[in-house]
């Protein structure tokens, strides 16, 4: 399957609200928030055209409640893919694509989404830069999501190190980018919610 970068969409947010509201009910006496993460989630950066969502945890202890939760909505958990702190959901058919992840507040998979957006939604020069190198990746790497992912690490642990994560959590970080398995969303047509 061809990677697809396109450049930002200004529905983006509404879709991530449309998303957001139909999952905050059912968490929000155990959830802090749900946040756009993702270059989605960056006004004008150029994307791959899914949403990614982390719904924030304040500890491990609510896990188990999200999962049931989510499963009510159609949501299939596929473990923590092993990201600790992370568990990674893969949509039900018929909704915008999207990834989603319950994530617990004080993880590094957390730290890593919000820094990553943070940075980029503060430098439009860098997330210009990194629009064009995900452009050209989806150009070059015929599909192979691993290529792809690689080929943007090098300059997300540069944002990371910036950002004041430590050696230990960026290589952390950088293991994880060589040995993640994707999740595809189902459905990739987008139905109004």
């Amino acid at each position: 399957m061809p990677i697809v970068v396109v450049d930002y969409d200004p529905q983006w947010p509404l879709c991530f609200a449309q998303l957001r509201d139909r999952i905050w009910p059912v968490l929000s006496d155990i959830a802090s928030t749900i946040e756009h993460v993702g270059s989605t989630a960056v006004p004008g950066l150029a994307a791959k055209p899914v949403i990614d969502m982390d719904i924030v945890l304040p500890g491990p202890a609510q896990i188990q409640q999200a999962i049931e939760r989510l499963a009510r909505l159609g949501y299939e958990h596929r473990g923590n893919q092993g990201i600790e702190g992370r568990e990674a959901f893969r949509q039900p058919a018929g909704l915008p694509p999207h990834h989603l992840y319950a994530c617990v507040a004080d993880s590094l998979a957390l730290a890593n989404h919000l820094a990553v957006r943070d940075a980029l939604r503060a430098d439009p020069v860098l997330a210009a830069r990194y629009g064009s190198l995900k452009k050209r990746l989806a150009g070059e790497c015929a599909g192979d999501i691993d290529t792809y992912v690689a080929g943007k690490t090098g300059l997300l642990l540069d944002i990371l190190q910036q950002a004041g994560l430590s050696g230990p959590q960026l290589e952390a970080i950088a293991q994880a980018n060589r040995g993640l398995p994707a999740i595809r969303p189902r459905d990739t047509t987008k139905p109004a919610l």
